[in-house]
């Protein structure tokens, strides 16, 4: 007997704010990736590497069109039902890559608009939550509509080790914390879209 595929409810969008290859914050979206495929049933994650990028500059569109590597990314965003961001803080504020991905996406016409988001972040003491609340703040005029709870802030320092040393999330009440974030933006995603 053939088993049909069940097509996921959602599709999720994941960006790291951090080009580093053992960055903290994409083993956040790798342990996302995870759960997503072993327990949160209805969405799917994918990652958005941005570092193919170029930095944002007007000059590079030409008679209403981006370069390839930007709208192949601009589509990837229109295509997704909700955005995962995952980013460190610099300087009290999200990272350069991550507002460079932000601001092609924000070009007209808009792809971010009415999208569930939500946001996760490792760093230092704060956990990055300094940058979530500014990320929150852009979200406010790209109309993105973060999930307000969990937040899910994590200091990657404090014993005992939340990753090992290829950056990936090792820590079981982090994950959990994870799956829980995981599991707001799916509902909330699906309240949006009127299919609950």
């Amino acid at each position: 007997m053939e088993t049909l595929a069940v097509k996921p409810a959602i599709k999720v969008a994941a960006l790291c704010g951090s080009l580093r290859k053992g960055s903290f914050n994409r083993g956040l979206l790798r342990s996302a990736i995870q759960l997503s495929k072993e327990s949160v049933n209805g969405m799917e994650i994918e990652y958005l590497d941005i570092s193919p990028l170029p930095m944002l500059n007007t000059d590079l569109e030409v008679n209403g069109t981006f370069p390839p590597v930007v709208e192949a990314f601009r589509q990837k965003i229109l295509q997704a039902d909700s955005v995962l961001f995952a980013s460190p803080e610099y300087n009290f504020s999200v990272t350069g890559p991550l507002k460079n991905a932000i601001d092609w996406a924000s070009r007209p016409p808009n792809c971010w608009a009415d999208k569930a988001a939500a946001i996760v972040s490792a760093g230092g003491s704060f956990g990055g939550g300094r940058a979530q609340y500014h990320l929150r703040q852009i979200g406010v005029y790209l109309d993105l509509h973060f999930i307000n709870k969990p937040e899910f802030y994590l200091n990657a320092f404090a014993p005992p080790a939340k990753f090992d040393g290829d950056g990936n999330l090792i820590d079981p009440p982090s994950k959990e914390r994870l799956k829980e974030v995981l599991l707001s933006l799916l509902a909330f995603t699906l309240r949006l879209k009127g299919q609950c």
